[in-house]
């Protein structure tokens, strides 16, 4: 089973609760919770949390490595595989959710390949892609260079343009909501109640010490952990650049847009069903047991 929906919904203390209740185990589609020491700006879940329910996807990598969502799609799989009971996947991560249950495909990298195309400018790479797929437009968006960079490195690796790759059975079941892992999904979404909850978490952050966090691991933060929301805002103020009445505006509103596309990313998938909200954590608990046939 899958609880999902925007950040500081609450899905973590369902998915707690419901763990203890059936025996579960969690696995965690949380894209920065596979840090390690990225605890506090994460919403990590406690030690005394991780000891009375078994977690899998966190604390899997240091701050200055890459987890990518093929290494979440193994790692979670085999969770799952592994598990002698119930899992829920819980987070708001959706292609980390789909990587695990869908059968998503990530065709392999060519560093080399990547760091040549990565000296190009966008209509150069556009050019080059349209040259070996003219309607690699339909499938590809066009005006992101990360994107386009990376259509042409899996054509590099494996010979397959957008389009054909697009025209594969995985690529078509994607597309049409069948899970490779058959599963049932409730979303969690306070609604207009969310801004207040996003506002109190981070206070209660700030609180915690996420500040001395962010500068004891601001030399050790890759390229990917130095974009997770929170940090990005928070290392000008600990580099002095920026105030923290600042960095906490900046990391608020970064949240809510974050916030914002998990909500579009989630209501595009006809197999989530929304809870609908109450302010009672108990009436929330019991709507999710409800929907999940628990």
């Amino acid at each position: 089973m899958a609880i999902v929906g925007p950040t500081a919904a609450g899905k973590s203390a369902i998915a707690l609760e419901l763990a203890a209740e059936l025996g579960a185990e969690i696995v965690s589609v949380d894209s920065m919770q596979v840090y390690r020491d990225m605890d506090i700006g994460t919403a990590k879940p406690s030690a005394a949390e991780r000891a009375r329910i078994a977690h899998h996807l966190i604390d899997v990598v240091d701050p200055d490595e890459t987890f990518t969502a093929a290494d979440t799609q193994e790692l979670g799989r085999a969770a799952v595989a592994a598990a002698s009971g119930v899992v829920i996947i819980v987070g708001g991560t959706g292609l980390a959710m789909r990587a695990i249950v869908d059968p998503l495909e990530f065709p392999g990298r060519d560093a080399r390949v990547r760091a040549e195309l990565e000296t190009l400018e966008l209509a150069a790479l556009r050019d080059r892609l349209l040259t070996i797929d003219a309607a690699a437009g339909q499938v590809v968006d066009l005006a992101n260079p990360r994107r386009v960079v990376r259509a042409l490195e899996i054509y590099a690796v494996t010979g397959l343009n957008p389009s054909q790759r697009a025209a594969t059975p995985a690529a078509r079941a994607v597309r049409g909501y069948q899970p490779y892992l058959p599963f049932r999904a409730v979303g969690i979404d306070p609604g207009d109640g969310l801004e207040a909850r996003v506002v109190a978490r981070f206070d209660a952050m700030l609180d915690s010490g996420l500040l001395d966090e962010v500068s004891d691991l601001a030399s050790r933060l890759g390229r990917t952990a130095s974009q997770a929301v929170g940090y990005r805002e928070l290392l000008p103020v600990v580099a002095g650049e920026r105030t923290i009445e600042e960095g906490r505006r900046d990391a608020i509103a970064a949240t809510m847009a974050v916030a914002a596309k998990q909500r579009t990313y989630f209501r595009k998938d006809p197999r989530v069903y929304w809870l609908e909200w109450d302010d009672d954590p108990g009436v929330r608990l019991d709507r999710a047991r409800r929907e999940l046939q628990i």
